[in-house]
């Protein structure tokens, strides 16, 4: 994994004149074991927040920015247990339909093995087609929370017809019993594989839901506008200090005339 807020100098990005499209945008929950683990933040009255609680306020969060800036922009939604599977089928502008889809989301309960997001990919081929008839352009957001457990797929090289991001959230290091750096380069190696425009992926093994929140505004950027990922310098951190500003002794100020 890459130590936040590394980039490498390039020259200035410039963007070509080209039509851009409107979004269908298919957000993928992990609802394995690992998305019950706990934040570090509490909710009201110190009740405990998990990590699939915050993806929810996350994807809130997102959901009504993105409508702000084009309220034609369409989300659907799936869950991937041992494999993906639809949650709400249908793409909505509405923000009501996105509240609904994530009340309904829970845990799954049933033993996992790795995930497998062949299927997953699958779903996105089929819609991107649909999208594409529509002028439209399909994006995956995967959300994945598994420290242990490297996802699979089977999937043509040459078959990139929708875009991929993902964010992972991930326990600390542990030899005996994760691995989050495999697991990080396996997601890698699938968005590589499949995402036709320039996909992102961020990981956070923080536990802070502000950290999540601040990801997921990143991702709000249009996949046909982005810069390559190195080159993005944004959030910028908040804890840098402000410009000092010279203060001048009292002796040394100026009279104002009445």
């Amino acid at each position: 994994m890459e130590a936040e807020g590394s980039s490498t100098h390039h020259s200035p990005y410039s963007l070509p004149p080209i039509r851009f499209y409107n979004e269908d945008i298919l957000l993928c929950i992990d609802i394995g074991l690992e998305s019950q683990v706990e934040m570090k933040v509490s909710g009201p009255k110190g009740r405990p927040i998990t990590r699939l609680e915050s993806i929810k306020q996350a994807i809130l969060l997102f959901v009504h920015s993105k409508l702000t800036i084009n309220p034609d922009h369409r989300f659907a939604f799936a869950s991937l247990a041992q494999v993906a599977s639809w949650h709400q089928k249908e793409f909505s502008n509405e923000v009501g339909s996105a509240i609904a889809a994530l009340r309904g989301l829970v845990y799954s309960h049933s033993p996992q093995g790795n995930a497998d997001l062949t299927q997953l990919f699958r779903i996105a081929a089929h819609e991107a087609k649909k999208s594409r008839a529509q002028n439209r352009l399909l994006r995956v957001i995967l959300i994945y929370c598994r420290s242990s457990s490297k996802p699979q797929y089977q999937w043509p090289a040459n078959q990139k017809t929708f875009t991929l991001d993902v964010i992972y959230l991930h326990d600390k290091p542990d030899p005996e019993k994760n691995c989050p750096q495999d697991v990080y380069d396996s997601l890698v190696d699938a968005l590589e594989h499949v995402s036709e425009h320039e996909g992102y992926i961020y990981e956070s093994g923080q536990g802070l839901s502000r950290v999540l929140f601040r990801l997921m505004c990143v991702l709000l950027s249009h996949p046909q506008q982005r810069c390559v990922q190195d080159d993005v310098d944004v959030p910028k951190s908040l804890t840098k200090k402000s410009p000092s500003v010279e203060i001048i002794p009292a002796e040394e100020n100026i009279p104002v005339s009445q």
